[in-house]
C-alpha cells in the first residue's frame, strides 16, 4: 500500500469542547507521528440532530451517511466515548448500529473512554471490547481511559495519562502496520458493497 493509511476517529462526546474528542485527537496525532496517515475525527455530538431520529440507514441524511462510509472504509479506527451510566453513550451505540456488520472485520481499533472517576475504567474491557468483537475487529492491546481530573481546559495535561496514551499507540503500531499491507482490493470491494446497499 503506497497511499497513507486512512485513520478515522469517532468521538461519542455530545458536547463541544469534548474530553472524548480531545483524547481521540491526541491518539490520532500520536499515530500520525509514527506512520503516514490521512486522519479524520467524527464528532457524534455534531451529527446528533440528524442521527438520533433515524431507525433505518436509508433514513439518514448525507452527512451521517458520509461519516458511516468513512468509518467503514478506514484502515484504522480510534474510538472514544464518555462513560454514561456505566457504558458508552446511547448515541455512540446508535451510530455503530448502522455500520455494516462485515465492514470492520480485521480492522485495528484503538479503544478509549473518559469518565468522572476511576471506577468507570473497566468500561473499555466490559463494554467497548465486546462491541467491537461482535464486528470481528482487531481491538488493540491497550485501551486508554481518562478521568476529568487529567484534563485542563479540555486538553490532556496529566503526565501519567500522556504516558499511557503513548504506550497504547506503541503497542498498537505492529497491528497498525499490518493494515498497511491489506490488499487494496478488499477496500475497493467494501466501497462497492456500501454503494450497493
Amino acid at each position: 500500500m503506497n497511499r497513507p493509511l486512512r485513520l478515522v476517529a469517532v468521538s461519542g462526546g455530545l458536547q463541544r469542547p469534548s474530553k472524548s474528542a480531545a483524547l481521540a485527537e491526541h491518539l490520532l496525532d500520536l499515530i500520525a507521528e509514527a506512520v503516514p496517515v490521512e486522519q479524520r475525527l467524527i464528532e457524534l455530538g455534531q451529527l446528533a440532530p440528524d442521527l438520533a431520529g433515524a431507525v433505518w440507514r436509508s433514513q439518514l441524511p448525507d452527512p451521517v451517511e458520509r461519516a458511516l462510509v468513512e468509518v467503514e472504509q478506514a484502515d484504522v479506527l480510534v474510538v472514544a466515548t464518555p462513560v454514561f451510566r456505566g457504558a458508552y453513550t446511547g448515541l455512540f451505540k446508535h451510530f455503530f448500529d448502522f455500520i455494516d456488520q462485515d465492514a470492520l472485520i480485521d480492522k485495528p481499533v484503538l479503544l478509549a473512554a473518559t469518565g468522572g472517576s476511576d471506577r468507570h475504567a473497566l468500561v473499555i474491557d466490559h463494554q467497548l471490547r465486546p462491541l467491537f468483537s461482535f464486528f470481528q475487529a482487531r481491538t488493540l492491546p491497550l485501551g486508554v481511559y481518562a478521568t476529568d481530573k487529567e484534563f485542563v481546559d479540555h486538553r490532556l495535561r496529566d503526565e501519567a495519562l500522556l504516558q499511557r496514551a503513548t504506550l497504547a499507540v506503541q503497542r498498537a503500531l505492529p497491528l497498525i502496520d499490518l493494515a498497511r499491507h491489506v490488499p487494496a482490493r478488499r477496500t475497493q470491494d467494501m466501497a462497492v458493497a456500501v454503494a450497493v446497499a
